[in-house]
C-alpha cells in the first residue's frame, strides 16, 4: 500500500471521480468485549462528497469512523469481522483495493491515507507552525522551504491562516475553540490524505466557529472524501451530500441527504429526521 512523499497527492481530476465508491463495507460488524456495537453494515462512500453518520448517541456512528481508520485497534476488547475497503486509484498507488480490517496493513500509512479530526480539538502543545509541521517531519521528505509552503497551504485549505500567519510561532493552546479545530484540520490535510473523517467536529464550538467549519467542509470535498459524524440534524442536512442513518447497531437507510430529509423510504428514518425521537 504505498503512499506518496510529495504534497499534492490529489487525483489529476476530482470532479470525473466524484460519486464513484472509495470506501466500501460489506457485512460489517464489530464489538466491545460481548457488546456487539455494529451488526451487518453494507455501504458506500462516494469519492468527493460529504457523507454524514446521523442517529442517536450509541447507535454505533463512532464506531464505525474509527473502524475505518483502525483507531479502535487501541480500544481494549475491540473486535471487528467483515469487510472495509479503500478503492483507491491515485496515480501513485501501484494496490487499489485495500482491505483496511487486514492485520498486515501498515496502520500508520493507512491513516496518512484517512485522516481523522475529533469531537474536541486537541492542538498539540506547541507552536501553531510546529502543530501543522508534526507529521510532515516525521514522515515526508521535505526541505524547510518545501514545509514552510507545505504548512501554509494546509492553514489556507483550513480556513485559518489569515488569523494565524502572524504568529506562528505562538502556542496553538492560545487560539480560540473554533481556532484550534481549524488548525486540526489543517494539522490532518497536511499529509494529503484521501479521505477527511470528522467525528462530531462542531458540537464544542459556538455558532460562528461551527459555521466556518461546515463552510470549510462543504469547500474540502473536491479534494477529500469527506465523513462527518453529527447528531446535529440542520448540520446534516445543510452539509452533506449523502446521510447514513443509524440505529442500535444497524444501518436503516442512506441516500441523497435531500430525500433523506424530506422522503425516506423508512417511517423510522423519518421520525428521526422530524425529532420524534432521539
Amino acid at each position: 500500500m504505498p503512499l506518496s512523499s510529495t504534497t499534492d497527492t490529489t487525483p489529476t481530476d476530482p470532479q470525473s471521480q466524484r460519486g464513484r465508491t472509495l470506501i466500501r463495507i460489506q457485512n460489517f460488524n464489530a464489538w466491545y468485549g460481548d457488546f456487539q456495537a455494529l451488526q451487518d453494515l453494507t455501504l458506500d462512500i462516494p469519492r468527493h462528497q460529504v457523507t454524514a453518520f446521523i442517529g442517536p448517541s450509541g447507535c454505533g456512528k463512532s464506531t464505525l469512523l474509527k473502524w475505518i481508520n483502525r483507531m479502535n485497534d487501541l480500544t481494549p476488547g475491540a473486535r471487528a469481522k467483515g469487510g472495509i475497503s479503500l478503492l483507491s486509484d491515485r496515480p501513485d498507488e501501484q494496490t487499489v483495493d485495500v482491505d483496511i480490517l487486514d492485520p498486515n496493513v501498515d496502520v500508520v500509512k493507512l491513516r496518512r491515507k484517512i485522516g481523522i479530526v475529533f469531537q474536541k480539538p486537541n492542538p498539540f502543545p506547541k507552536s501553531i507552525f510546529d502543530n501543522v509541521a508534526f507529521g510532515p517531519r516525521l514522515h515526508l521528505k521535505t526541505t524547510k522551504s518545501e514545509l514552510d509552503e507545505l504548512v501554509e497551504w494546509a492553514l489556507q485549505k483550513a480556513a485559518v491562516w489569515d488569523e494565524v500567519k502572524d504568529r506562528l510561532q505562538g502556542p496553538a493552546l492560545g487560539l480560540s475553540g473554533g481556532q484550534q479545530q481549524r488548525l486540526c484540520i489543517a494539522r490532518a490535510i497536511a499529509m494529503g490524505p484521501e479521505v477527511l473523517l470528522m467525528d462530531e467536529p462542531c458540537s464544542a464550538l459556538d455558532p460562528a466557529s461551527t459555521l466556518a467549519i461546515e463552510d470549510l467542509m462543504f469547500e474540502l470535498r473536491s479534494q477529500y472524501t469527506i465523513v462527518v459524524v453529527t447528531h446535529n440534524m440542520q448540520q446534516a442536512s445543510r452539509c452533506s451530500d449523502r446521510t447514513a442513518f443509524f440505529f442500535e447497531g444497524r444501518l436503516i437507510e442512506s441516500g441523497e441527504t435531500r430525500k433523506m430529509f424530506t422522503n425516506p423510504d423508512k417511517n423510522q428514518t423519518d421520525d428521526y429526521v422530524r425529532g420524534k425521537f432521539g
